[in-house]
């Protein structure tokens, strides 16, 4: 009879936002279970009372699907191991600490927090491990019994086995851990609340998990999950401990480094396929090693996680970026434009789509997308996009010229000679103007100043857009002239408005 499919799970605290590292851990999760055909869990590990809020547990579940990583049971997806929220399953978490009770394999700890400090304090002194003396053991149960019956506070601590702790793990081999380094771990707080790693052993174990894939800042906990496995009777899962997430500095990534959590990413403008695509490269590689894009079904197909290293990943922002550049310029210009149009908002520079949607016009939509292909192309995530364009909308003349680099350039005969050249021939023209009109006065200026190169078009270039970089005159131009005739919330300058201001002094 074959072995049952793979059931693997993902257990976010919601006490803030779905950290990198998390997010990465749910991908690989969710990767083996479709590639196996197994089922991946959704679990919301909320004891934390005092920390866990409704908002966060709303917020790690949007970002899970805007990775496109669904589950198959959890919270909204109702399956025969719910309730999937460990508020919500503290009764059997009673029930089965009753029975270890009963069974002699836990009891009861009186010792209150004086005491327990001055063990370590003691220990420390002789060079021991501090670890808990067990001196509760010796307790009677007729004693213990009567002793919590008279309302003494107490702890529930389970017996570590005279025997190591082993475990295999899929990333790292073979894992034993002397059972005298691990003391009689508490199961249940004095509070009656019992702790992480007595209720993520006994939901891995009751939900059916047989994979357990997670960072590998929880090694220290896997020996006294076991010995929790080993007191019920139950076998262990599988273990596979993911490698740390470094910044550039390789300390653990954090806020210092730059953003770190999946609703940062989304609101700068990374796309979720160039953050998939790059979590997953994060400690893995497919066969062969060297291919580095690929699509989430992609993923499903090559991902095994004996492929996974135990080696520290290093986040790469140069990486990200260039992912994110690919997947934009491959992705629907109607979804970019969608996604676009609320950096633009934020910056003020367009309405919001409630607005835009009651007010718009097709010449409106078909504008901005020209205005994104221009843009587009220079930028790494899409929050960079108002500020590239923002001369589009706001053109100061002022600010231009007091740049020190342009007022350099600006003070030589041949630009002021240009300047003066160009500024005439738009306040002879009346109609619109043209990349082809631009260009043949540009030929003409260049035969009637001698000026060529930089000295002919930078002058005009930081007349029109207020840098001597910048886009090309071709697109700039009909950008401008189309977007100066729109009802927009900015006014877009044409052309013949910014030469005005800009020779007019910038009035």
């Amino acid at each position: 009879m074959p072995d049952k499919l793979p059931r693997v799970r993902f257990a976010p605290s919601p006490t803030g936002f779905l950290h990198v590292g998390n997010a990465r851990t749910a991908l690989y999760n969710w990767l083996f279970a479709r590639h196996t055909g197994g089922a991946f869990l959704l679990r919301i590990e909320d004891t934390d009372l005092d920390r866990s809020e409704m908002r966060h547990e709303t917020q790690l579940m949007e970002d899970l699907l805007w990775l496109r990583l669904d589950w198959d049971e959890g919270p909204g997806v109702e399956g025969p191991h719910a309730p999937y929220r460990q508020s919500e399953r503290l009764g059997i978490y009673r029930e089965h600490t009753d029975r270890l009770l009963a069974e002699g394999k836990a009891y009861r700890c009186f010792c209150t927090a004086e005491e327990l400090e001055a063990e370590r304090h003691e220990a420390a002194a002789a060079h021991r491990p501090q670890v808990y003396s067990g001196r509760c053991r010796a307790v009677s149960d007729t004693e213990s019994v009567a002793r919590a019956a008279a309302g003494e506070p107490f702890a529930v601590r389970l017996r570590i086995p005279d025997h190591p702790l082993r475990f295999h793990d899929l990333v790292r081999g073979a894992v034993e851990f002397p059972n005298e380094t691990i003391s009689d771990p508490i199961l249940v707080r004095s509070s009656g609340m019992p702790v992480y790693n007595y209720v993520v052993t006994l939901d891995d174990a009751l939900m059916e998990i047989t994979h357990v894939i997670r960072g590998d800042d929880h090694i220290s906990n896997t020996p006294k999950q076991v010995a929790i496995y080993e007191a019920f009777g139950w076998k262990p899962p599988e273990f596979a401990h993911l490698s740390t997430i470094l910044g550039s500095d390789r300390e653990r990534l954090s806020k210092r480094h730059g953003a770190t959590s999946v609703a940062s990413f989304r609101a700068m403008g990374i796309l979720p396929e160039a953050l998939v695509n790059y979590l997953a490269l994060l400690g893995w590689g497919a066969e062969g090693g060297t291919r580095e894009l690929f699509s989430l079904e992609e993923l499903v197909h090559e991902f095994r996680i004996e492929r996974v290293t135990a080696s520290p990943a290093i986040f790469d922002w140069e990486k990200l970026h260039w992912l994110n550049r690919h997947y934009l310029k491959a992705a629907d210009p109607e979804r970019i434009a969608e996604l676009a149009w609320s950096h633009f908002v934020s910056a003020g520079l367009l309405p919001s789509h409630n607005a835009i949607w009651q007010v718009t016009t097709a010449s409106v939509e078909a504008w901005f997308g020209k205005l994104l292909a221009l843009f587009l192309p220079a930028v790494n995530q899409l929050d960079e996009l108002p500020v590239k364009a923002a001369f589009v909308f706001r053109f100061s003349p002022a600010a231009a010229r007091a740049n020190d680099e342009n007022a350099a350039l600006l003070a030589t005969e041949a630009s002021q000679k240009v300047l003066a050249a160009f500024a005439a021939r738009v306040a002879a023209h009346s109609g619109p103007i043209t990349p082809e009109l631009f260009r043949a006065w540009m030929n003409e200026i260049k035969t009637e100043t001698g000026a060529k190169g930089k000295d002919l078009f930078h002058p005009v270039r930081i007349a029109l857009t207020g840098s001597h970089s910048g886009p090309e005159f071709d697109r700039f131009i009909p950008i401008v002239e189309e977007g100066s005739r729109l009802d927009l919330p900015v006014h877009v300058l044409s052309v013949r408005e910014r030469i005005e201001q800009f020779m007019g002094g910038g009035r």
